[in-house]
């Protein structure tokens, strides 16, 4: 007889129809090795999983082909001088070993496209970003509403150096996102600076800016990993980076 005739006659007998099928033992090894796909996924997506569960989560939910050694997730209020520690970091590495991401760069463009603005002009810190600031946040919260991880994922694409540094992490679902998406990985570092200081970097207090989610949804309920200290004391600035430096180089 057969292996076709037989595997016929087994799952063709009647008594065999009157009662519920029992898989093959392949079936069985399949699932309990994870076979299913979607269970895998669900699996890796756990925190704290080893074996390059960050390497997969990277290049499938992210679109990278690897991911990076550390990422630094860089928040504060209006010209505390986040993307100035961050240009510092950047310099003292280098652009081949550190990549500055922005997740307001996106944004900005993406905001340019549908409101026909000049998108060069949002990116710097001039006074026209100021006048569309309001209206952009207003914009970027429908957005990520819809899709807490959608600028998240757009920032992250064409990264290849092993240190990121995200220099305008203003949400937590920001930082969950990351951290589910790189686990370990990822640093959070608060940027702080008086008030006198940040208005000597002509803040003013706004309302509907300053009071918002954008800028105070990180104030509570964050544990950082670094504070630095920019309030313009360039030797006192120096000391913290080198000590923040120094845990860089240790994961290259």
């Amino acid at each position: 007889m057969t292996s076709s005739e037989i595997r016929k006659r087994f799952f063709t007998c009647p008594r065999r129809r009157k009662r519920r099928l029992r898989r093959p033992h392949w079936c069985e090894e399949r699932r309990r090795i994870g076979w299913n796909v979607q269970s895998r996924k669900k699996r890796l997506r756990q925190p704290g999983r080893e074996g390059g569960v960050g390497q997969w989560r990277c290049g499938v939910l992210a679109g990278m082909a690897r991911a990076p050694k550390l990422l630094l997730l860089l928040n504060g209020k209006r010209k505390s001088g986040k993307d100035f520690v961050a240009e510092e970091i950047q310099s003292r590495l280098g652009p081949d070993v550190c990549a500055i991401l922005r997740l307001s760069g996106p944004l900005k463009e993406q905001y340019a496209k549908e409101h026909s603005l000049d998108f060069q002009r949002l990116l710097d810190a001039s006074s026209y970003k100021e006048v569309h600031r309001q209206d952009m946040i207003r914009w970027g919260e429908e957005r990520r509403r819809t899709d807490p991880g959608f600028f998240c994922r757009i920032v992250v694409e064409g990264a290849t150096q092993p240190i990121w540094v995200v220099s305008d992490t203003r949400r937590m679902s920001d930082i969950e996102w990351f951290r589910d998406v790189y686990g370990d990985l990822v640093q959070v570092v608060r940027v702080i600076a008086t008030e006198e200081a940040r208005r000597r970097r002509d803040w003013v207090f706004t309302m509907g800016i300053d009071d918002t989610e954008s800028e105070c949804g990180l104030d509570q309920g964050v544990a950082f990993d670094w504070v630095i200290t920019n309030d313009g004391d360039q030797l006192s600035l120096d000391a913290q980076l080198e000590e923040l430096l120094q845990f860089l180089h240790s994961k290259l």
